[in-house]
């Protein structure tokens, strides 16, 4: 089974900015309420640590386009009993920069995960998403 979550959000700031703030993931204790920490280097190819609230794992970096977008794809176990490709994508617009925060699934525990904790995951994407916001147009 494969599944979505996404969200977004209208951020009147450059993707300069939200980039900026985005990819310094030493300074998410002190604003994102989702990622408590990213360890490692975002690029192609490596392995990082990734904290959530009660979560740890290490997702490797797919892709990064330097204020465009980034993800990352982690496995719970072995390929194919719980995948996600998490990414962060920074459209710009007339009014600053649309960003858009999504995860796709895959796997045999997609079904009860969606199920289970949907909900509570795209919750937490949108409180990222919102402290984000109000970050980038803070300063």
């Amino acid at each position: 089974m494969k599944a979505e979550i996404l969200t977004e959000i209208q951020i009147n700031a450059s993707p300069e900015r939200v980039w900026e703030i985005l990819t310094k993931t030493e300074d998410y204790p002190n604003w994102n309420p989702f990622v408590k920490s990213v360890t490692g280097q975002l690029k192609k190819g490596e392995k990082i640590t990734v904290k959530l609230l009660g979560m740890t794992f290490k997702p490797v970096v797919q892709e990064v386009n330097v204020n465009q977008s980034f993800s990352w794809i982690g496995k719970l176990g072995v390929k194919g009993i719980f995948d996600g490709h998490h990414q962060f994508e920074l459209a710009p617009n007339n009014a600053g920069t649309l960003f858009i925060h999504k995860e796709y699934f895959n796997g045999l525990l997609t079904k009860w995960f969606m199920r289970k904790k949907a909900d509570e995951t795209k919750a937490a994407f949108e409180a990222m998403n919102n402290a984000l916001k109000l970050r980038a147009e803070s300063n």
